[in-house]
Formats: structure tokens, C-alpha cells, sequence
């Protein structure tokens, strides 16, 4: 009407609205623009209250961000559109089940490596330099200690049985000189003091004797070995090496005239127990306070998918990698049969704290979102389904994703057949 007017007003020549609306024309033509003004003011204020409904007021996708009520659910925007109906036929390839409480224990894993436990794996040097003659294992070979690995020709050993055979001849002329000098001051034909003499060098004599067998000794000769040295009065510059632990062979770089320095790599063997492993874990930064030493652990790796390995934490890095922001986790893993193999990718799981009952659905329950949230569908007649938010806790227990949030205790839940919902209600937005 305001339009039809206005047009009414704007065709009508300035004379006619004169003649019309007053016998003065002046006070005609002023009213008529204050009558055009008003009209002009209220259909803007009109057209921008429309707009302010329709972008603002009305509902719309664009919804504020709802907060759970008091049963922890979290409403979706527009509710109604996230919603599926199912024929029967669909319906019946759906599995349901009730919500409901489980007890889910407080755990942390970590992924990582195994290697050799370092603590057992012993580089095998010769105490003393020389060249090897013989070496008797290979890489794989398991050997118990005490076991000789190689022999060397040893120039120290040639020396120091040199110098024990010359100890035992002069503590053997000393010997016979002090007895000859006693039965002499006997018979009136030696002196006090040649006995005293003849004592002293004979007491000498043998304290070299004495240390001169120790240090053959040093070099690994049993006592037999060394009286055997005596009697023959035969030096022996073999030198015998022992594996100083029981294991297995991982390094081998020993063969014959290669010469030795002790501590110069590399070392002729290398021998190491495996009946225990580490596992080298690099945990994220969150999770850090949470770890101790001594922590049990369960390990698994995918050649075993089955097997689960024991073992407990026994080092703990003193920083965070400022790189990666993750802290370095040492554990010792019992490997009585040697199943692990250095270098294979693990995962450890720790127990901690006390369980907590909180409600558990399946894992194939729960879908993930294309915006990171978690969702599953739930039902009251088997035929309306509803997506709901969820909010999950720690990673899933034998099969069951712990829900936090977002679930009732007994309310349905789509078991199987969730993404099929989840694709369906896209398919059914999308066109």
C-alpha cells in the first residue's frame, strides 16, 4: 500500500496535488515530501529488519556451540538433520547394544625398538697385545664362560715366563748357598755373618720367585700350567682369551695374524647374553611425569603377535629431546628363548594408577569425523537412529573404547553398521 501510494504521489504533476490536497500550494507540495520521507524511512527499517531475521534471528546452520547437559550429551546443530530412518531390511543388518559400564584400568603405551642389552654385551680384548693364532667361534656360536675364543702369541707372557724360570734358578742357588754356609758355621769354617748374608739373598730370591709366578699367573695359567712351565723349563707364549660371560657370538673380527691391542677397536669378539633385551621407547612429553623405574611392562612385536614379553623399566632419559619433545624410556625385556631380534619395531604397555568404571561401547561403535570429532548412533525404536558426540578416554581395553562423555548407561548403541549410518546420513545431506 506504502508503494502504491508513493508511485500515486511521484505520477501526480505538482498543480493537480496543489488542487487537491490544499488551497495553499506551498503548504500542499511540503506535506506531500514529509508524506514520501516517512514512507521511505519505514520501508528501509522494513527491508533491514527482514535481513536481521534471516541472517542472525532464524536457525540455521549456523548455530552457537551448544554445551553437554546434565547427562554429558552433547546436542548436534540441527539435531534433527542428524538423523537416519532404516527399513526393515536395513534395520536387521544393524547390531545394537546396550551401553554399559566397564572397568577400565589407567595405561600408557609407547612404541620403540629392541636392542642388545648393553649391560650384558661385552666386547672380548686380550689383556695384553699380540697376534692371534687361532680363533674357535663363529657369529652365532653360543659359548659359556670360560670358553677360549682365540689365542694370541703374547711377547709379555714370553717374558714374564722367562723371568719366573730365572727366579726359580736363583732362589735355587740361593737356597743351596745358605745350607752350604750353615753347615759350614757348624763345622767352625764360616762366619755369623756369611749366614746372615746367605739368608737375606735367599728370602730376596724368593719373594722374586714368588712374584714372578704371580705374574704368570696374571695371564690365566693355572698353577699346574705353571709348575709344568718349571719342570720342562719351557716357556709357552700361548695366551688363551676366555669369554667372560655365557651368550652368544654377535661379533666376530678375529682371525689368524691379526694383531690385537688391548682396547683398540675393533675388538676380536663380541659376546652377549640374550636372555634379556631392551626395549628403547621415546614417550611423548604429556606422559612423561607418569613414568618410574621398575614399571612393569608388557611388550609386543609383530613377529609374535600373540606373545607377550615381561619385563620392567630400569632407565629413564635425564632430558626431553628438544626436537621431538619426548623422553627417552629404557626397559629390560625377558628373552629366556631369544625370540627378539635387535632392531625390531615393539610397543611396550605400563600399567598405572587405579581402574576406573566408566561406560565402554565397542570399538567399531565409534566413528571418527572428517572435523576429528568422535561420534556414535544411537536408537530407541530400532528404526530412528541418532548420531551423538562423544568424548572417548584412554585407548581401547580388550576391544571396548572407553566413552567419558556423551552416553547413558543402557541407551542402544550401533555396534555394527556405524559408518554405514555415517555414510548414508552424508549421502542423504549431499543430494
Amino acid at each position: 500500500m506504502a508503494a502504491e501510494y508513493l508511485q500515486s504521489c511521484l505520477s501526480t504533476s505538482p498543480s493537480e496535488r496543489a488542487d487537491v490536497d490544499s488551497p495553499h500550494p506551498e503548504t500542499s507540495r511540503t506535506a506531500v515530501r514529509a508524506t514520501i520521507l516517512t514512507l521511505l524511512v519505514i520501508a528501509v527499517v522494513g527491508f533491514g529488519g527482514l535481513y536481521l531475521y534471516r541472517t542472525v534471528l532464524q536457525p540455521g546452520p549456523h548455530v552457537a556451540k551448544e554445551e553437554p547437559n546434565a547427562s554429558g550429551v552433547v546436542p548436534l546443530p540441527n539435531e534433527e538433520n542428524q538423523s537416519v530412518d532404516l527399513t526393515d531390511k536395513q534395520a536387521a543388518s544393524v547390531r545394537i547394544v546396550p551401553a554399559a559400564t566397564h572397568t577400565f584400568e589407567t595405561l600408557r603405551t609407547a612404541v620403540g625398538t629392541i636392542d642388545f642389552n648393553e649391560n650384558m654385551n661385552v666386547q672380548v680384548f686380550s689383556q695384553y697385545s699380540g697376534k692371534i693364532l687361532q680363533a674357535f667361534y663363529n657369529i652365532g656360536d653360543d659359548v659359556k664362560q670360560g670358553d677360549t675364543l682365540f689365542t694370541i702369541d703374547s711377547p709379555d707372557l714370553l717374558q714374564a715366563e722367562s723371568t719366573l724360570l730365572a727366579a726359580a734358578g736363583v732362589l735355587e742357588l740361593q737356597t743351596r748357598t745358605l745350607s752350604r754356609v750353615t753347615n759350614l758355621l757348624k763345622s767352625g769354617g764360616a762366619a755369623q755373618k756369611d749366614v746372615d748374608q746367605s739368608t737375606s739373598d735367599q728370602q730376596t730370591a724368593e719373594g722374586n720367585y714368588k712374584a714372578a709366578r704371580d705374574a704368570v699367573r696374571i695371564f690365566g695359567k693355572t698353577d699346574a700350567e705353571i709348575d709344568a712351565i718349571l719342570s720342562k723349563r719351557k716357556v709357552d707364549s700361548t695366551l688363551l682369551v676366555p669369554s667372560p660371560i655365557t651368550g652368544r657370538v654377535v661379533t666376530r673380527n678375529a682371525a689368524p695374524g691379526f694383531l690385537t691391542q688391548p682396547g683398540t677397536a675393533p675388538a676380536p669378539f663380541a659376546v652377549a647374553d640374550l636372555a634379556t633385551k631392551w626395549m628403547l621407547a621415546n614417550v611423548i612429553e604429556a606422559d612423561a611425569p607418569f613414568y618410574r623405574l621398575g614399571q612393569q611392562v608388557e611388550v609386543t612385536v609383530p613377529s609374535y603377535p600373540e606373545r607377550v614379553f615381561k619385563g620392567h623399566v630400569t632407565a629413564l632419559g635425564s632430558n626431553i629431546d628438544p626436537t621431538t619433545h619426548r623422553l627417552l624410556v629404557r626397559s629390560e625385556i625377558e628373552d629366556p628363548q631369544n625370540e627378539l631380534r635387535p632392531g625390531m619395531f615393539a610397543s611396550f604397555l605400563i600399567r598405572m594408577g587405579d581402574a576406573a568404571t566408566t561406560i565402554g561401547v565397542p570399538v567399531e561403535s565409534v566413528v571418527r569425523e572428517g572435523d576429528g570429532t568422535m561420534t556414535v548412533w544411537v536408537t530407541t525404536d530400532r528404526r530412528h537412529f541418532t548420531k551423538r558426540v562423544v568424548k572417548l578416554g584412554i585407548p581401547q581395553q580388550e576391544g571396548l573404547a572407553q566413552i567419558l562423555s556423551g552416553l547413558k548407561p543402557g541407551e542402544q548403541v550401533v555396534s555394527e553398521g556405524a559408518v554405514f549410518l555415517s555414510n548414508k546420513l552424508l549421502l542423504g545431506t549431499s543430494g
